[in-house]
């Protein structure tokens, strides 16, 4: 059954980093214009492309006027009085290709109400689609209850000096009850428009498949391959992927040859073999050639991270300069700024976010550590693949093992009239 591209990914919208807004989110998802009032600044994104729907979806007991993006998000600020304060809860979801985009707004809608507006969270939520192949959904959470009279009430009570949350909302087993049911919902809409693809939540470790996950091309590189021009992260999928075929190649006849073994273990040697077995060389060539896969495969994910590291210290050094300027600036400067540089400053902000915690004893992001180390490392990976046996060769190594085999044992073998070799 084909598998459809999963992605639900959850994170928190905080005001103490990089001074991060609800009201900014707000009007940045929905291509609108918002002023904030918490802090005078506006946010006019209603140049932006591809938002094809938002909508607000409110518990019973919501005050009505919330329905408003400005009002609520207006109200979660004012609300939220300290300077690190929990503001909105985001879940970017991807939506399937295979469904309409009438579709694919119901399916939102209704796993919104089900499992975020019944629990009494309100929830704005808008769709993207640049007509590129990544549809995807932003849904904006409140962090905070509202109370029978329309009233915010508490996010946790203090008893004997504990804070004890009044909503379970932030359990760390939420993430993975929110995940599986989007992929519960997805399918099953999937099925009643009798498509054949599905989603998993879980990752390939967890589901058992022994493949390598491809990385995220992003919207540049994306735009690009469409056009035919290949780039770092195209190629690297494309490698993967034909690793990955070669691995299920090699499981199948791995299988066959499991069960050729077993057969052939049934039949009794009068004395044991003067050399080593068919078996036991044939586990000893998978079990090298397992190891250098599964250290390749190591390697493919310290790399993804290193390129992940020294793209978000490329886009920090890049916008460095604007977040200077912007620093100097009075408040009222600020606020007349341009969506542009506006940008610029946010990039700046969520990639020193990102970096922070990879800073170096002496407190520097150790870009030059991390090149020197992405080099080490694909000089290994090119050692490693010098090293790896071709499949085909594997195939023909275990087929002059078998015969040996064959020649040696004083019994005649039976023919295994289903062992297919690819040539």
């Amino acid at each position: 059954m084909p598998i459809a591209i999963y992605h639900c990914s959850i994170k928190i919208i905080n005001r103490g980093k990089g001074g991060k807004s609800a009201v900014a989110a707000a009007a940045y998802r929905a291509a609108e214009r918002i002023k904030n009032e918490y802090d005078g600044m506006t946010h006019d994104y209603t140049r932006k492309k591809g938002v094809v729907f938002s909508e607000i979806l409110l518990p019973n007991h919501a005050p009505a006027e919330y329905a408003d993006r400005a009002t609520l998000w207006n109200a979660v600020e004012k609300i939220e009085k300290a300077s690190n304060s929990q503001l909105v809860r985001e879940i970017q979801l991807a939506l399937p290709l295979e469904l309409t985009r009438e579709q694919n707004i119901s399916l939102v809608r209704e796993y919104v109400n089900q499992h975020f507006v019944s629990a009494g969270m309100c929830a704005d939520f808008a769709i993207h689609d640049t007509k590129q192949g990544n549809p995807h959904a932003h849904i904006m959470l409140t962090m905070r209850p509202i109370e029978r009279d329309g009233e915010w009430g508490m996010k946790a009570h203090k008893v004997a000096g504990k804070k004890i949350p009044t909503i379970d909302w932030n359990e760390q087993t939420k993430a993975e009850v929110w995940r599986e049911a989007w992929a519960v919902a997805v399918n099953a809409t999937l099925e009643r428009g009798n498509h054949a693809a599905r989603i998993d939540h879980r990752s390939y470790e967890r589901q058992g498949i022994e493949q390598i996950p491809t990385i995220h091309l992003g919207v540049a590189a994306h735009q690009m391959e469409q056009k035919g021009i290949a780039t770092d992260r195209g190629n690297h999928n494309r490698e993967i992927g034909f690793i990955n075929r070669q691995i299920e190649k090699l499981k199948e006849q791995i299988r066959k040859l499991t069960d050729w073994l077993k057969r052939e273990l049934l039949t009794p040697t009068p004395e044991p073999a003067k050399v080593p077995t068919a078996e036991e060389q044939i586990k000893e060539l998978l079990s090298g050639q397992g190891k250098i896969q599964e250290r390749m495969k190591e390697i493919d994910g310290r790399i993804n991270a290193l390129d992940e590291h020294l793209r978000q210290a490329a886009i920090r050094r890049e916008n460095y300069p604007y977040y200077k300027h912007y620093c100097t600036l009075y408040s009222y400067e600020k606020a007349e700024l341009g969506d542009e540089l506006l940008a610029k400053i946010e990039q700046y902000k969520s990639a020193s976010a990102y970096l922070k915690p990879l800073r170096n004893r002496e407190n520097k992001i150790p870009t030059n550590a991390w090149k020197r180390e992405r080099e080490r490392l694909l000089a290994e990976k090119e050692r490693l693949s010098d090293s790896r046996i071709p499949l085909s060769e594997q195939l023909r190594e275990i087929e002059r093992i078998r015969k040996a085999e064959e020649i040696v044992s004083p019994q005649p073998k039976r023919r295994n009239r289903d062992w297919n070799m690819e040539r």
